[in-house]
């Protein structure tokens, strides 16, 4: 398993992968694959890697076949900008369970741990995703709140667990 930054030369199979769990894995999500599919190019290319810095993905290739993926977003705004988002994180179903998550989860922190301004990392996961909640837990996320009603399913609401990791202590 390779991990690595993505960028523009990875965008169509970063598209077809990430359509692939907004569909597979609905639940962890807060846009539906429809809502997806019809985005820009241009905000397919944002969040692959912002030219201005704020968002970098990462994938995890197995045989040269992309099989993973995470985003990290950072804040601009400047009473803000000391926080990283997780988001989009993704395993393809036969590829879970070989690390590819770990190693996906700990190149987005690392990346994010470059920037000295950025003194934590937050993202929120779908209560009941033990799986999920394990992985980073085991990285060093703690929780800190459950969003109630926090995603529409189909067939019932569901919650969003909220978990950081600090980097530095505030100051």
């Amino acid at each position: 398993m390779n991990v690595r930054s993505l960028a523009a030369p990875d965008l169509q199979a970063y598209r077809e992968l990430m359509l692939q769990a907004y569909e597979l894995d609905a639940d962890a999500y807060t846009s539906t694959a429809q809502e997806r599919a019809s985005a820009s190019t241009t905000w397919w290319l944002g969040r692959l890697s912002d030219p201005h810095g704020a968002s970098q993905a990462f994938g995890a290739f197995d045989e040269g076949r992309l099989v993973g993926s995470v985003a990290v977003e950072f804040e601009t705004r400047l009473k803000i900008r000391h926080k990283a988002h997780l988001v989009g994180m993704f395993v393809a179903q036969p590829c879970r369970g070989l690390g590819a998550g770990q190693a996906l989860l700990q190149a987005a922190i690392t990346h994010a741990r470059q920037r000295a301004e950025v003194k934590l990392m937050s993202l929120t996961v779908t209560e009941g995703n033990t799986s999920a909640i394990a992985l980073y837990e085991r990285a060093g996320f703690q929780r800190f709140g459950l969003e109630p009603l926090a995603i529409y399913t189909g067939t019932g609401y569901k919650s969003k667990l909220h978990m950081q990791l600090q980097f530095a202590a505030p100051g």
